[in-house]
């Protein structure tokens, strides 16, 4: 029997931009590079997807589209680091939710093939200036392979700017929960958490010595293809990310590390700054995912979680700042500026604060040679503003995702105008 998933689960009839026909050039703008000094009036030039020009004033190409962009603020499209846009749509609709398979090892899970290009979610994130995604897989222990993507594009492979972006890894949760009334004893939860990270040793220990084996392997090897997914960590190819928030998970998370020889990057990492020192020696980035996360602790002070950047930044350490990933979080995406923005009040430089939704999550991401400041020889990817993006009532008046112009309509700014209509008949 066919079962009605109803109209709020069609497709966005939002139409994929076309490839830049000839050069543009925006002129007038107050142009924040990010990677420089923001030039007042400046001029910025893209062609066929390419930025050729940022500077106070540059020669236009012949037929180009010179736009008058006077009194107006042009950045780099903001990068969400860590999410599952275009995986979900309706979290209570099953059949839009593509965000985990099941068992705990699955390194040879691909996000890319399961994107939905025609997400309603993404048009939304896109018209706050969220003009690129890491979208990660979920669930398990070994969770897969996340992919960089751009959002605009008729198909997953359009879309994609770098796939495979990372493996991720979920590190377990260390806390014992000592409660009389707790549903297991203290002794079977220690034995839980025993054995996942058990399976997390045993399963890269598996995974090198069949990379040892690889190398040396005639024409008649048997390949595994969840172990050849983890060959390129090996061969420092592919970077492994680990999901920890806690400082017990971020502390453990290290140890492996160095004893399995591999590097790794932090997601998550609440307790961040509690471990600041171990992360700079070590240099391991971290991908902050919700900047306005509640304490952990009943002890911790209210702004444990509001200051966990600038207490990053002070100390040295990597970081950009990320929403959580969680299929809930997927329809307010539109939201991480203003996770950067409540760092900033708690400590975080403002220009930091824009770099670590811009500039810092395409370094980490391995995308900085294309995304997150505006430089010649880059994508133009960018926002044309009416303010500060970290701003709340900032708009993004246009937007250029590899020079393409993009639609920013969506569902919500068409519901918007159609009352706004009715309410201006009356």
């Amino acid at each position: 029997m066919l079962v009605s998933i109803g109209p709020a689960a069609r497709a966005s009839d939002v139409i994929p931009a076309p490839p830049q026909a000839r050069p543009i050039v925006l002129r007038g703008a107050t142009v924040h590079p990010v990677s420089g000094p923001e030039i007042p009036a400046g001029t910025i030039v893209f062609e066929k997807g390419k930025i050729t020009a940022v500077a106070a004033d540059a020669a236009t190409p012949p037929d180009a589209e010179v736009i008058d962009a006077t009194g107006k603020h042009i950045y780099p499209g903001l990068i969400s680091a860590n999410t599952v846009l275009g995986l979900t749509e309706i979290g209570a609709v099953r059949a839009t939710v593509d965000i985990e398979e099941p068992g705990a090892i699955n390194p040879n899970v691909r996000s890319a093939s399961s994107v939905n290009p025609d997400s309603e979610l993404i048009p939304v994130a896109r018209t706050n200036g969220i003009l690129t995604a890491h979208a990660i897989p979920e669930g398990g222990i070994v969770s897969g392979q996340s992919a960089v993507l751009r959002m605009d594009g008729w198909t997953p492979e359009e879309m994609t700017v770098r796939s495979p972006a990372a493996m991720h890894l979920r590190w377990p949760n260390l806390t014992i929960n000592r409660d009389p009334r707790a549903l297991k004893s203290v002794e079977d939860q220690q034995k839980e958490i025993d054995k996942a990270q058990k399976t997390i040793r045993d399963a890269f220990g598996i995974a090198r010595s069949y990379w040892h084996a690889r190398k040396t392997a005639n024409a008649d090897f048997q390949s595994d293809l969840r172990w050849e997914a983890m060959m390129p960590i090996f061969d420092d190819k592919l970077p492994l990310f680990v999901h920890a928030a806690t400082a017990a998970q971020i502390e453990a998370a290290l140890a492996w590390a160095k004893e399995t020889q591999v590097k790794i990057v932090v997601v998550g990492g609440n307790d961040a700054w509690r471990v600041a020192p171990q992360l700079k020696a070590t240099d391991t980035p971290v991908i902050i995912a919700l900047a306005t996360a509640l304490p952990p602790r009943r002890d911790d002070p209210y702004d444990s979680g509001f200051s966990n950047a600038a207490r990053l930044h002070e100390a040295g350490v990597r970081f950009c700042i990320a929403t959580n990933a969680r299929a809930s979080e997927a329809p307010h995406e539109r939201n991480l500026p203003y996770e950067a923005s409540m760092s900033a009040a708690f400590g975080l430089p403002k220009e930091e604060a824009l770099k670590a939704v811009t500039l810092y999550p395409a370094q980490i991401l391995g995308v900085d040679d294309q995304l997150g400041s505006l430089e010649p020889g880059k994508a133009a990817t960018l926002i044309v503003t009416n303010g500060d993006p970290l701003d709340y009532p900032t708009n993004v008046e246009a937007a250029y995702i590899d020079g393409r112009k993009i639609d920013l309509t969506n569902r919500q700014t068409r519901l918007r105008d159609k009352y706004q209509e009715r309410y201006q008949r009356k």
